[in-house]
């Protein structure tokens, strides 16, 4: 099944592409790498129709005691597994030719990326060795610092430490995206000046409307920009400072990053999966039990909360993206600058910056 002419491309420049709801069953869970991790037909299914043409997941070390090279190689192998098995719905993206690829054969394109590039180490040649192994994006930082620079909970908003300038410039070299996701200010700006390749930032939210620190100010946002670089909005409770927003506050941080960015430069990152949560109290105690670990281990961020979930709530499910459009038409956008929010924008931003080819299957 190809996807309709009229249909936008899609791409959730950071989601998720499993069914959340496999966890908190216990009769159905698998074990992958020793996580939970369940890509059935459900979560392939309702994928394939919302619409969603290609997505950066998350794979890889990002937090905890597993020794970050190894569990990401292990992560990587896992995925790779998975598009193995499922190879005539999904396919692993290495190009931006490739998504085109996806949506032209009716498959989910499935990019690889990193939210901490701790696993890289001390060892710079392990950046090509990613890159080999089909990895497109690396986040610099998770929230907390790392000795590449400052998360954006690091209290000494320190930047870029000398490594991470020469990691920056590595990822230049094997032509990966530096994602700023989660950076401090002055890891983002410093990062974002220094690279000779367009930057981005795939999920975040504008800070001008929310004051809370997984946000970007204005000036990161149009740095970014101004360098051809891409910003992501994503569907998250740091849209607003009670936790608690709507799909019309996604609307708002769109139309305010466009304003700053520009109507080339700007996405969605939703940070989510296309399944919808069935059972909302189970999920809430799942998550409070989550944020209370994450707090303790100090990689929480400001806005995370007991009763606070990670998703918009009215934006679940298969109709989140065909909900955004709609909104965005209300607000009096041309269908042209929603199809470039939707996922043009990631497209022509993976075009500068990717090599160029295809991949094999």
């Amino acid at each position: 099944m190809t996807a309709a002419p009229d249909t936008p491309l899609i791409v959730n420049a950071l989601g998720e592409l499993h069914n959340p709801n496999a966890a908190l069953d216990a009769a159905s869970r698998l074990q992958q790498a020793g996580d939970e991790l369940v890509v059935d037909a459900r979560a392939l299914d309702e994928a394939r129709a919302s619409g969603l043409t290609a997505v950066t997941i998350t794979l890889g070390y990002v937090m905890g005691d597993q020794p970050p090279f190894r569990h990401t190689l292990d992560e990587i192998s896992v995925w790779n597994g998975i598009l193995h098995d499922h190879a005539d719905r999904l396919l692993h993206v290495r190009t931006a030719a490739d998504i085109h690829r996806a949506r032209r054969e009716g498959r989910i394109g499935v990019i690889y990326g990193f939210q901490n590039a701790v696993a890289v180490g001390e060892d710079l040649s392990r950046v090509r060795t990613f890159a080999e192994l089909g990895v497109r994006v690396v986040q610099l930082t998770y929230n907390q610092a790392n000795h590449i620079g400052d998360g954006s909970m690091a209290p000494g908003n320190r930047g870029l430490t000398p490594f991470g300038r020469q990691l920056v410039e590595e990822l230049n070299d094997q032509r990966l995206m530096v994602d700023l996701s989660h950076s401090g200010e002055r890891t983002c700006l410093e990062a974002a000046a220094l690279s000779r390749q367009p930057v981005s930032i795939n999920h975040t939210g504008c800070r001008a409307l929310a004051d809370l620190p997984r946000n970007k100010t204005d000036e990161e946002l149009r740095l970014v920009a101004s360098r051809g670089g891409f910003v992501g909005i994503y569907f998250m409770p740091f849209l607003t400072t009670d936790g608690h927003p709507t799909a019309d506050d996604v609307v708002d941080h769109l139309v305010h990053a466009v304003n700053v960015c520009g109507e080339d430069h700007v996405g969605i990152g939703t940070d989510g999966p296309v399944t919808a949560i069935d059972d909302l109290d189970a999920y809430r105690a799942a998550i409070d039990e989550q944020v209370a670990e994450r707090r303790r281990a100090g990689v929480g961020a400001a806005g995370e909360r007991p009763g606070v979930v990670p998703f918009v709530v009215d934006l679940r499910g298969v109709d989140q993206f065909r909900r955004v459009i709609t909104l965005l038409a209300a607000r009096g956008w041309s269908s042209t600058r929603i199809a470039k929010i939707m996922g043009g924008n990631f497209l022509s931003y993976a075009a500068r910056v990717w090599p160029t080819g295809s991949a094999p299957g």
